[in-house]
């Protein structure tokens, strides 16, 4: 569901496009308002529509998921820890959902230098570099082998 701008609502403060993955979040010249140059290349992670200050910023369902004619509005409240989705269909009814925010704090993901390096016999591993320790895991779930 790629996103577009309430042009009413956005005041071009940019939050959009410092946020935006795959940096096709603009703020246009002219009037000072931002739009998504590319809706086809949205990797549709909302971070754009979660961090608006304006609530400016919405996304276009598919129609899988909600009918010709709907309206869907993504609304982060920090202040309650839940991101709220609701989509109003065409006939008036309202579908609401709440999540709670599970987003990572800043400066708590270790960077790359912070572990050991792999030694040569890793590369044999089904396991991705660190894991099942940076993960905070005992163990990843495996199949059983058909026996």
């Amino acid at each position: 569901m790629p996103t577009y701008t309430d042009m009413t609502r956005c005041d071009g403060c940019g939050e959009c496009v410092d946020i935006c993955p795959s940096d096709i979040m603009h703020i246009d010249r002219v009037y000072r308002r931002s739009y998504n140059i590319e809706p086809n290349f949205c990797w549709e992670c909302y971070s754009c529509v979660k961090a608006c200050p304006q609530h400016a910023i919405d996304v276009r369902g598919y129609a899988d998921f909600a009918p010709l004619g709907h309206k869907v509005r993504v609304l982060r409240e920090e202040a309650r820890g839940v991101i709220s989705w609701k989509i109003r269909f065409r006939d008036g009814r309202l579908k609401a959902f709440t999540f709670p925010i599970r987003t990572t704090p800043w400066g708590s993901i270790r960077a790359p230098a912070d572990y050991a390096a792999p030694d040569a016999g890793a590369l044999r591993s089904p396991l991705l570099a660190h894991e099942p320790e940076a993960l905070k895991v005992e163990a990843l779930p495996a199949l059983r082998p058909q026996g």
